[in-house]
């Protein structure tokens, strides 16, 4: 197994996340999370190939084993799957992830690393959003259509928002931005920085 095949597999899996929009990554996380049935923040082969074929990747049995092989580096038979998410998400600037640093912070008041509907009520005003504005939905329910955008799988849904969660989000809308600069003015317009 070459280097270039595994970036090559990596980059398949990456577009297969990215079709699934911004959150497609996180998404992934969610799901390898679930099949961490040791709760042990690792994932055991047949964990990962359990995890690769319900998040449906279209990546055969053979290309999942390399993957696996590749990232298990110290050959344990287990790979950290926040270090694999890490190394899956697409590159983004130090400028780029301080940025989204800088705004995850901004939500997260209390700095527990988590933004909750309670976080969000302290800096996110619902007033403008069209259903809160035509009364079809509360101010909670606002917010907790926010938090959900960083979490699309419904089943997988806890009403909280990690750092990692957040990076993975926009490291899929950084794949879709070409220049800094104008990553550099969705985040500020978006989180009025």
């Amino acid at each position: 197994m070459t280097d270039t095949d595994v970036t090559s597999l990596l980059e398949k899996l990456r577009k297969a996340c990215l079709a699934r929009g911004a959150s497609g990554i996180k998404s992934l996380g969610r799901t390898f999370r679930i099949f961490d049935d040791n709760r042990s923040k690792s994932l055991d082969y047949d964990e990962f190939q359990k995890g690769m074929n319900d998040y449906q990747t279209d990546l055969t049995d053979a290309e999942i084993k390399l993957l696996f092989q590749a990232f298990d580096a110290d050959g344990s038979g287990t790979i950290n799957f926040d270090e694999f998410l890490t190394y899956l998400r697409p590159p983004m600037s130090k400028s780029r992830v301080d940025l989204v640093k800088k705004a995850f912070t901004k939500f997260d008041r209390n700095g527990d690393g988590v933004v909750t509907v309670e976080d969000m009520k302290r800096v996110y005003i619902p007033d403008a959003h069209p259903k809160y504005k035509s009364g079809e939905w509360t101010a909670k329910q606002v917010f907790e259509s926010f938090l959900n955008q960083y979490e699309p799988d419904k089943s997988k849904r806890d009403g909280r928002v990690t750092y990692e969660e957040f990076l993975n989000y926009y490291a899929g809308v950084s794949a879709s931005i070409d220049r800094d600069i104008y990553f550099d003015h969705v985040l500020r317009s978006s989180w009025k920085l």
